[in-house]
């Protein structure tokens, strides 16, 4: 696994061992900052269900102007903070060893930079996305990309976000969703 772009270009980031956690693979990443890239600049990001970090990692290396990842893993907080300190991003990164619901049940930052890729079948997209938006973590032009199986659904709208586009990557669904105001400005 590799940052695909940015200032870390190239940089190759550990992975945690075993099949506890699914690493997204470089094509849905490739996706998912494409659909993007021109949005990343400046926005205080999430890596909520972080993993390696590689989703925060690559929206840094690409102008994101800090991300918070958060895991339940001691293995996953220890691998996130050693690729942060070799992508020389650590300046830009908080490493949380938290479960997701603690994290956002005691959350005050904005985020206009989302990426969720939780373990798959448990209905936690749309779980942590309400709770984000219930508890005023959502900045005013947020894009949340969410990563889901195949056999999970979406609903449309999940508070003030809208469903803008849906990608299918072999068995990896990709939603993207973005603030009505965004939506709206898309269709025009």
């Amino acid at each position: 696994m590799r940052v695909i772009t940015g200032t870390a270009r190239g940089m190759r980031l550990a992975t945690l061992e075993g099949s506890a956690t699914r690493p997204t693979s470089e094509k849905v990443k490739e996706g998912m900052f494409s659909a993007i890239q021109f949005e990343i600049d400046g926005r205080t990001a999430l890596d909520l269900f972080a993993g390696s970090g590689q989703l925060g990692i690559e929206a840094l290396s690409r102008g994101a102007h800090r991300c918070d990842f958060v895991d339940s893993s001691p293995a996953a907080a220890r691998i996130i903070a050693a690729n942060l300190n070799k992508c020389r991003l650590q300046d830009k990164g908080a490493v949380l060893q938290k479960s997701w619901d603690s994290f956002v049940a005691s959350c005050k930052t904005k985020y206009s930079l989302i990426f969720l890729d939780p373990p798959y079948k448990q209905g936690l997209c749309l779980k942590a996305l309400t709770a984000l938006h219930e508890r005023g973590c959502l900045a005013a032009h947020t894009i949340a990309l969410c990563e889901t199986g195949t056999d999970e659904t979406l609903p449309e709208e999940i508070g003030p976000l809208r469903l803008s586009k849906t990608y299918r990557y072999g068995s990896t669904f990709v939603w993207v969703y973005r603030t009505a105001a965004q939506v709206e400005g898309e269709e025009a």
